[in-house]
């Protein structure tokens, strides 16, 4: 059995950062029925360019496998009935939406405890259920700029720069999949729910680490690096080869002696070398900077990560994003995966890096909109056809079609 096989959720998300975190969940066996709500064509993840048509899109993809989808209008008060049921019989209710709309919607804990006492509710939001900013929307880039990121990113002389990836949203994800965890451990613990109320605000100001802690502590001022070098650590770095860039670096004493063998220097790291030391090294940081760079221009990058893998440096290629894909390591950790999508065909996509257990995982392709109302309808809710047509002409499910096809496969109808 899937280490989370029997975790059912319930989740009102969109975008990237809410299914960024549930999908590691559903790539570890938990149920996760993903409510679309069929007024705005569910997902708006469905339709991000470039590489889409219709209702599918490699963005979705990349963020929904191994999930159910179903159409609902919770706002109406037939789909709130069908959400309710699903909610006696989950574990969860996972969203990510502005701070204020989860209690506007009814999706907290204390607005559904009389359903289902165990519910825990986890709410991904931009800027937390409480606070001045609570109603404002959060993206990631906003987050990297007021959480200091973007201040810290880039050349000295340089803008101010974002990561070239989410990481607000994709942290965000990893800390609310994290807090739902916790929340069920104690649900399951003691019979009684919750709120996992988790931020991105939260998760963008948690990872200024120990810049932050210098800052409070010792009046430090984070200040942008030349070439990407740590704040502390020298050497730790990239350089320029003869023919591109690499990083090395030295997070121990030990690896500072092997570099400065390598390159020749041995006597660099000697006692009495006004280099010997980290604190020495950063004293004389631009000295021993500038000397290093005459050294690494002379040769290619692979000249130089052939001898320092050896001699156990600490060191890598500054790859491109097709070269890091094609890593003999990529290969052999099994990080792509492969689906078979009905307008794509064969997708690969990168695996969750969440391995538990020897047993490799399974991989499904995101759901078409409402391919699972059937199902879920029938085997979770417990409705029988009778009240499913009720239902569906109550409006609770908008102009999705629920008929299945005659081999028990469902109909996509619904428009945009």
């Amino acid at each position: 059995m899937n280490p989370l096989a029997d975790i059912r959720i319930i989740s009102l998300e969109q975008y990237g950062a809410g299914p960024f975190g549930s999908v590691h969940l559903a790539d570890l066996g938990a149920e996760v029925i993903k409510v679309e709500d069929p007024r705005v064509g569910g997902d708006v993840g469905r339709y991000v360019p470039p590489y889409g048509e219709g209702e599918d899109s490699l963005f979705f993809e990349t963020f929904n496998r191994n999930k159910q989808s179903i159409s609902l209008d919770i706002s109406t008060p037939a789909g709130r009935e069908v959400f309710e049921e699903l909610v006696k019989n989950a574990d969860a209710v996972y969203s990510n939406l502005r701070g204020d709309v989860p209690e506007k919607i009814g999706i907290t804990y204390d607005q559904l405890k009389h359903l289902n006492p165990a519910i825990v509710c986890c709410s991904l939001t931009g800027f937390g259920m409480t606070g001045p900013r609570k109603n404002e929307p959060g993206y990631d880039y906003v987050l990297q700029g007021l959480a200091g990121w973007m201040d810290l990113t880039g050349e000295p002389d340089g803008p101010p720069t974002k990561s070239g990836l989410s990481l607000v949203d994709f942290s965000g994800g990893y800390v609310a999949a994290l807090a739902l965890m916790a929340g069920l451990h104690a649900a399951r613990r003691d019979g009684v729910g919750m709120d996992c109320d988790v931020s991105l605000y939260d998760t963008a100001m948690s990872m200024l680490t120990y810049p932050a802690t210098w800052h409070l502590n010792a009046g430090y001022t984070p200040t942008r690096t030349r070439h990407s070098a740590h704040p502390s650590l020298v050497p730790f770095q990239a350089f320029e080869a003869k023919d591109g860039w690499f990083v090395v670096g030295c997070a121990k004493e030990k690896f500072w002696a092997r570099l400065a063998a390598t390159v020749g220097h041995p006597e660099w790291a000697e006692e009495g070398s006004r280099f010997a030391t980290f604190a020495l090294r950063q004293q004389h940081q631009a000295e021993l900077t500038a000397l290093l760079e005459e050294i690494f221009v002379t040769r290619t990058v692979d000249d130089w990560l052939s001898q320092f893998y050896p001699a156990g440096v600490p060191c890598g290629p500054i790859n491109d994003v097709p070269s890091a894909l094609k890593e003999p390591h990529t290969v052999a950790r099994d990080l792509l995966v492969t689906t078979e999508h009905p307008r794509f065909g064969q997708l690969t996509q990168v695996a969750s890096p969440v391995r538990v257990g020897s047993e490799k995982p399974s991989y499904v392709r995101a759901p078409l909109r409402n391919e699972h109302a059937q199902r879920v309808l029938r085997e979770v809710a417990g409705f029988d056809a009778e009240k499913i047509a009720q239902l569906q002409a109550a409006g609770a499910f908008g102009a999705a079609a629920l008929d299945p096809h005659p081999d028990g496969t469902e109909t996509v109808a619904a428009a945009r």
